[in-house]
């Protein structure tokens, strides 16, 4: 009878997490439609007619890039979660799901991220170009991401033949999803 009980308070909890996934992507989501609407403003206020050197809407412009590119990161993010971990039910043991869960994540950062230095070489080259090492470190910590997760999916790979069910599975559920 008690673990009947223990089993029933378990289930309980256990159900709590798609509910708090869901409002995490949600809330992603909700973060990156801020941010567009931020970068919009910040556009508008870059292009707009007005008394503004060509060198800072410039600036303003990247920088609504810059804010747009963590829009998309937080709003990629947000439907990961979802079609992952509240969708999908996703179980994190199997190879095939952790390297498309992991994938997903780090496309977008690694991309976030090249952005993200391509705007600081912009920016520090017309103001600041002693920084421009700062602007080379987030490039260089882009790059070392994208080797370090091809290695990821390269040592995978051999999880992934060891089992070829996760990955009929995956690929079934792909098909249902669409």
């Amino acid at each position: 009878m008690a673990a009947q009980k223990q089993s029933k308070a378990l289930k309980i909890v256990l159900g709590l997490f798609p509910a708090a996934q869901c409002v995490v992507g949600v809330l992603f989501a909700l973060c990156g439609i801020a941010l567009i609407v931020l970068s919009g403003m910040q556009l508008w206020s870059g292009i707009a007619p007005g008394d503004m050197a060509t060198s800072a809407r410039l600036d303003t412009v990247l920088e609504g890039l810059a804010v747009m590119t963590v829009a998309l990161a937080a709003l990629e993010l947000g439907q990961t979660i979802i079609e992952e971990e509240v969708l999908r039910e996703v179980h994190m043991s199997a190879p095939t799901r952790v390297r498309r869960f992991l994938s997903r994540f780090m496309v977008v950062l690694v991309v976030a991220l090249t952005i993200e230095a391509l705007v600081l070489v912009f920016r520090y080259s017309h103001e600041a170009p002693e920084n421009l090492i700062y602007a080379a470190t987030v490039a260089f910590a882009a790059a070392s991401l994208m080797v370090a997760w091809g290695v990821f999916i390269h040592l995978n790979r051999s999880a992934e033949e060891l089992e070829p069910e996760g990955m009929r599975r995956a690929k079934a559920e792909d098909k249902r999803m669409t």
